[in-house]
């Protein structure tokens, strides 16, 4: 039997840069008001959120990755030419193939690095920087670029009062490469297939095919929905607080650290409500920042905690070398959290 060379990586992997875009056009509650029953006052209380950000034409999901990635790269002090593997995480990219990280990496300079998309919603970022460290220390790869990135105000209706409020566009995005220190705590990852229904496509892409016209709903206008996203909020509420809260122990847990050890935490940035009711099962101490982006970002979903992370550096309210708890939760139903040092 042939003996097989084993790839020489690094012992451990670490963020090493971080960027983000937001669009230009910010979308108050009043916008939103336009279309459904509701009012300012209770979407906040609601969700927390005040404005969110929408792309315009220009601003694709290549576009605003490209964006986000090239502040990403510089911040890590590297060359494009140096990444080795593009990871995009997105559920807005509309074609099916090939796959959006494939033009990423081109656009950004890459010298032909590997790139791939992955479909993990909110817990997206979380799966992507996994798998980043384990091409690191397996050695296909010296510094990988993480992307999460939406255009979820393709995917909403405006006229469902239940989630024409939540979400927003972006993109967010991280350098991961090798460290002789562990930067990256062990993943706490998972899915919990028998809840996929709280979380939801409307309609999948087939029933809008040539035939199939029967099975398109119409608006009160008499125009063609678009397929948005779905979801139950009571239930996605309570999985949220109360699950998603334990993996967060177990991440901590798992990095040998407690709450009182935190300077930072960056769940996913989906509802202020479960924001700060995870803060609360958590006991973290009044010490640690805790991002709350959403009110200005809205839900994100993949690209939510990397926005989220940038915005807490670019204020000042974290810093570099500071430890953080990241979480992602969301449809699947999935989740991923960590431990990580801010860049």
């Amino acid at each position: 039997m042939a003996k097989i060379r084993a790839a020489k990586g690094a012992p451990y992997a670490r963020i090493m840069g971080v960027g983000g875009y937001r669009p230009t056009r910010v979308v108050p509650n009043e916008v939103i008001l336009e279309r459904i029953d509701s009012s300012d006052e209770w979407i906040r209380s609601r969700s927390g959120i005040a404005t969110r950000h929408w792309a315009n034409d220009e601003e694709t999901v290549s576009a605003m990755s490209v964006e986000a990635a090239g502040k990403a790269i510089a911040d890590a002090g590297i060359s494009p030419e140096q990444v080795g593997a593009v990871v995009v995480s997105t559920v807005s990219h509309f074609a099916q193939t090939p796959a959006v990280a494939t033009e990423i990496a081109d656009k950004v300079g890459t010298r032909k690095a590997a790139a791939f998309d992955i479909s993990a919603g909110c817990a997206g970022f979380g799966y992507g920087l996994t798998l980043a460290k384990g091409m690191i220390v397996e050695g296909s790869a010296e510094y990988v670029l993480v992307i999460g990135v939406e255009r979820l105000s393709d995917l909403t209706d405006l006229d469902d009062r239940s989630t024409a409020f939540l979400f927003g566009d972006g993109a967010g995005a991280v350098v991961v490469g090798p460290a002789t220190e562990p930067h990256i705590g062990p993943s706490v990852w998972g899915s919990e297939g028998d809840k996929s229904e709280t979380i939801k496509q409307t309609l999948p892409w087939t029933d809008y095919r040539v035939g199939d016209v029967a099975h398109i709903p119409l608006n009160a206008r008499g125009e063609v929905k678009f397929p948005a996203l779905t979801q139950e909020g009571q239930a996605v509420f309570r999985w949220a607080v109360y699950e998603m809260a334990k993996v967060a122990q177990q991440a901590l847990d798992a990095a040998g650290i407690s709450a009182a050890d935190l300077d930072v935490f960056i769940p996913h940035q989906a509802n202020m409500r479960i924001i700060d009711s995870m803060v609360k099962t958590l006991k973290l101490p009044e010490h640690v920042t805790v991002a709350r982006d959403v009110e200005h970002t809205g839900n994100t979903s993949a690209a939510s905690i990397p926005l989220a992370m940038e915005r807490l550096l670019a204020t000042g309210e974290a810093k570099s070398g500071d430890t953080a708890l990241v979480i992602g939760f969301g449809a699947g139903l999935v989740y991923a959290a960590t431990v990580v040092t801010l860049p």
